[in-house]
């Protein structure tokens, strides 16, 4: 019998305990009748993209990416199309996609789901052609992405540090939305468009959110005295953040933002520049993946 193969892709910067850690998990989880593999590194940005085309090219019955959202994002760049499909072991510092698929933190846990195999397709959105998994934004969330990717240190102490830090000096900002067609204005602190439920973390930015529905959340935090920050952060992190009088909801799989001054965005928590417009469309049941 042939046994299915597994490319674990690993970003080595996340250092050597990481890696043994890893290794240990495979070593006393994973089902070897099952499943034969192969540890791969990612050597510059956007490495483990080509490394997930190239293992999906020779037929690899999965990919593993072993990191955080952004690390995910890069391998399914490198797997939409193919038939090889996605399996996540959570090693980044907020996590958002797994905790989302309720995928176990612990390794050996993830390794567990790995050999029973259970997949389900995932839906995949784009914004301006660039996909993402979890979550994009255009507004305070962005700043955040872009400060935390120039931090040098990570998790989540530094993570509320950056926010408190930047969101007294934030002004919201004017936007022009098209959900569907249908046209809305709104002074906005953070306008999220959503397929999996959190930032991570245990941040819900989108606590309905359903990853294989075909549709967005878009989730609208309207301008809110700054002294109240304390109570949207509990309604985040308890999962009733849509029920906050400050908090706009809506779904949609065609979504279009624009501000003139507009020039960055995020995208599964990594910073990218863009136009004055960001279009976000969905794909629904883009990618096979492998969850509990």
């Amino acid at each position: 019998m042939n046994r299915k193969h597994l490319v674990f892709i690993v970003n080595p910067k996340s250092g050597v305990e990481r890696e043994k850690a890893i290794q240990r998990a495979i070593d006393n989880r994973l089902d070897t009748n099952t499943y034969s593999y192969e540890i791969q590194h990612t050597e510059y940005a956007k490495h483990g993209t080509e490394l997930a085309r190239n293992a999906a090219a020779k037929n690899a019955y999965a990919v593993v990416a072993v990191g955080g959202d952004g690390s995910v994002n890069d391998i399914v760049t490198g797997l939409i199309g193919t038939d090889t499909s996605l399996g996540i072991i959570p090693k980044g510092s907020g996590n958002g996609m797994a905790r989302t698929m309720q995928i176990p933190l612990n390794e050996e846990e993830a390794i567990d789901v790995i050999n029973k195999g259970n997949t389900i397709k995932m839906d995949i959105g784009y914004a301006n052609e660039r996909p993402f998994i979890s979550n994009a934004g255009v507004a305070f969330d962005a700043l955040i992405s872009r400060k935390f990717a120039k931090s040098t240190r990570r998790g989540f102490a530094m993570y509320s540090w950056l926010v408190t830090k930047y969101m007294w000096s934030y002004n919201e900002w004017d936007w022009d939305i098209t959900i569907d067609g249908k046209h809305l204005k709104e002074r906005a602190f953070i306008v999220c468009v959503a397929n999996g439920r959190q930032f991570g973390y245990n941040f819900q930015i989108a606590p309905d959110a359903n990853w294989t529905d075909g549709l967005f959340d878009l989730i609208i935090i309207n301008k809110f005295p700054k002294i109240l920050s304390a109570a949207i952060v509990v309604r985040a992190m308890t999962g009733t953040l849509t029920s906050s009088p400050y908090v706009k909801h809506y779904r949609g799989k065609d979504i279009i933002i624009t501000n003139p001054n507009l020039t960055l965005m995020q995208t599964d928590g990594d910073a990218h520049q863009c136009t004055n417009k960001v279009h976000f469309k969905m794909v629904h049941s883009a990618q096979k993946v492998i969850v509990p």
